[in-house]
């Protein structure tokens, strides 16, 4: 048979295929699958890819690699037997309440019941149903709708390296939740939405605002106005039939009016501004030597994850806002006071391909006046469900213009919605701030392109600068240890959590893979290409912010509205669970951690021990005694915390210590 295999009855060539699922594929043959992405682990566990070999037996498709001669069939009635049955048992222990389901007309379990024809269910639904976790700012988490597909277990684990979700408990309990059951918030979850980008069903959602904005509008007291990010313009199109990557900015514009939207802006705009910022900051960081290599701070879940795992490398992080956040600086701080009114009066709606943004709007550092420089995130998948509720026929809107000052922007404002963007845009307007002269070269093709990592070199006044960008935060992980082991050296990094970049955002249209996000990067490239300019600073409407607003770029008056700080951040948050019979009378403190490092190394032996010498000691009135999960220093042993003063590397055996240092502190009040 050469190099080919047969799948049902036809001869398909192979070609370095992984699997018989992809060679089935390729023989145009949709071979059902949950838990089965390419860009992810093989898993096995749904069975949907079952095939039937020659010899009868009977394989996962996703797991099984295909051989020359191979011969398969992917319709038997087994195996069709098998599906159904396997389509029936996750449907009785699924939420069937499909009609209010957040992934109505999108989910994968809904789709495949009805193209395989599923329309009873022999088998008892469920009878316990599990509490929704809504306590994160970007998503939500249904365990009633979980399939146990494991999907977002490996996005977050392979992609992102962070682990937040992970399979617990077995056979019947078994679920998918986060450390020690907590809630979503309580974790060290970037807010990403990775996780919820990989879902079949509606078990992980986008945290909706639509309501909210809705409210917003009708509302005449309140002018509100919007801001559409590079990378909604070549997303948006693809759920009313156009191309994916086609830029559908004009019709957005004129979908946003409708709706009854003030102002409609372009947050390329504020990216413009970024550059401006972050390229003057990063001359000023080699010129005086400041921290180098220089981070990018425009990516939310970055930040947050560089804020919990690498807080002794924030000082290389930009002080620059992200283009949402200068966007609703200028627009809180200055446009109001143009316009005339107060600034809780003006609601300022980002329109985002990202569900970190909504973290990144509420953190207290982002705010004017108490109140929050940007209002309300809402996502494509959103903005989507808006345009179709008021009715708009999208394809076929009219094309309208953005408004000023905010609409305009350079080409360079534009690639930032794609991996290698920012750095691209600070490369086109480096040699210029830094030497006041023209640069030539426009495109930086080798920053371009979906590897995860990649690296580039310029000259810039006879100096090599070193650049690399990453993209997924498990390949951030690696380039920083590199870093910090001194065997990588850079000038400038780029880093986005999502794959691809902005394009790649949770917050796109559902179904993303790597055709549709290299579709729309494309599309943002084309864009770029048609912009009458293609470097920021030469963009006359930030050069008017400058001299009416803001001074100089990095001037005290700018890095006000347009800096920020970063701060460590603990990665697990709750309450600590007392030990003790607490009846109201004020005790000494003293919290053990139980976290996986510290409970590994004994932390439970010491927690009992410490109780039992309490009481030995006729101590336990005086003592609150609780276990607490992590105090961030998972490296040093068992740690205890004794009032204020925390002590690491506490065995059994020196548990004595902490009494006698307990002893000191009761003496001493």
């Amino acid at each position: 048979m050469g190099h080919t295999m047969i799948v049902d009855g036809r001869p398909v060539e192979l070609n370095g295929e992984k699997n018989i699922l992809e060679v089935v594929r390729k023989a145009g043959v949709d071979l059902p699958t949950f838990c089965y992405h390419s860009e992810l682990s093989v898993y096995g566990a749904c069975r949907m890819c079952l095939v039937e070999l020659s010899d009868g037996r009977i394989v996962a498709g996703c797991s099984t690699p295909p051989a020359p001669g191979m011969e398969v069939k992917t319709t038997t009635p087994r195996v069709q037997r098998i599906r159904k049955m396997a389509l029936e048992l996750l449907l009785a222990n699924h939420d069937r309440d499909c009609t209010t389901c957040e992934k109505n007309g999108s989910c994968k379990l809904q789709d495949l019941a009805q193209r395989f024809g599923i329309r009873h269910i022999r088998f008892g639904q469920r009878d316990v149903k599990v509490d929704i976790d809504d306590s994160s700012p970007s998503l939500v988490r249904d365990p009633n709708k979980c399939i146990l597909c494991g999907d977002c277990v490996r996005m977050c684990q392979e992609v992102q390296g962070i682990g937040v979700l992970d399979f617990a408990h077995r056979g019947s309990k078994m679920t998918v939740t986060p450390a020690f059951g907590k809630k979503m918030a309580e974790v060290d979850c970037v807010n990403c939405g990775q996780c919820a980008a990989v879902c079949p069903t509606g078990a992980l959602v986008v945290k909706r605002q639509t309501d909210e904005v809705w409210q917003a509008l009708q509302d005449p007291a309140k002018t509100v106005i919007a801001q559409i990010a590079p990378a909604v313009r070549v997303a948006v199109g693809e759920t009313f039939g156009l191309p994916p990557g086609e830029n559908t900015l004009g019709k957005l514009t004129t979908a946003l009016r409708m709706m009854g939207f003030d102002k409609v802006f372009d947050t390329s705009f504020a990216a413009d501004l970024t550059v401006m910022e972050e390229g003057t900051e990063f001359l000023a960081r080699l010129r005086e030597g400041g921290s180098i290599p220089q981070f990018t701070s425009c990516c939310p879940a970055w930040v947050k994850y560089a804020e919990q795992y690498y807080p002794e490398m924030l000082d290389n992080l930009s002080t620059c806002r992200s283009p949402q956040q200068m966007f609703g600086s200028l627009a809180k701080k200055f446009y109001a006071k143009e316009l005339g009114i107060n600034p809780e009066d003006l609601v300022v709606v980002s329109i985002m391909p990202c569900t970190a943004k909504k973290f990144e709007a509420q953190r207290p550092e982002f705010a004017t006046d108490g109140a929050q420089d940007v209002d309300f995130v809402l996502t494509t998948q959103e903005i989507i469900q808006m345009i179709r509720e008021s009715g708009l026929d999208y394809p076929n809107l009219e094309s309208d213009s953005l408004d000023m000052p905010f609409g305009f922007s350079s080409g360079g404002g534009i690639i930032f919605g794609v991996t290698g963007g920012v750095s691209e845009a600070v490369l086109r307007a480096a040699h210029y701030l830094l030497l006041g002269k023209e640069l030539e070269q426009v495109n930086f093709t080798d920053v371009r392109g979906m590897e995860g990592l990649r690296e580039a070199e310029v000259e810039l006044d006879g100096k090599t600068i070193r650049l690399a960008i990453v993209h997924g935060l498990q390949q951030a992980k690696q380039l920083l240890e590199a870093i910090k082991a001194g065997e990588a050296e850079y000038h400038l990094v780029e880093v986005m959590a999502c794959p691809g970049g902005c394009v790649g955002g949770a917050g796109q249209p559902v179904g993303t893979n790597s055709d549709i996000r290299k579709a729309r990067a494309q599309g943002i490239y084309t864009a770029d290409k048609a912009q009458q300019l293609r470097k920021s600073y030469q963009n006359p409407l930030i050069q008017a912010v400058y001299e009416k607003w803001l001074g100089s770029p990095n001037g005290e008056t700018a890095h006000a509205a347009l800096h920020t700080t970063y701060n460590e951040r603990r990665r697990i948050s709750s309450d600590s669970i007392s030990l003790s019979d607490n009846k109201g009378k004020k005790r000494l403190a003293v919290d053990v951690c139980v976290g996986t490092c510290c409970y590994l190394k004994g932390s439970y032996d010491v927690l009992q021990d410490l109780n039992r010498k309490l009481r030995a000691a006729n101590l336990e009135d005086e003592v609150d005694i609780r276990a607490t999960f992590c105090f961030e220093n998972c490296g040093s042993g068992i740690n205890v915390k004794v009032g204020d003063t925390l002590y690491s590397g506490i065995s059994p055996a020196k548990t004595g210590f902490i009494i006698d240092t307990i002893t000191k502190e009761l003496q001493s009040k």
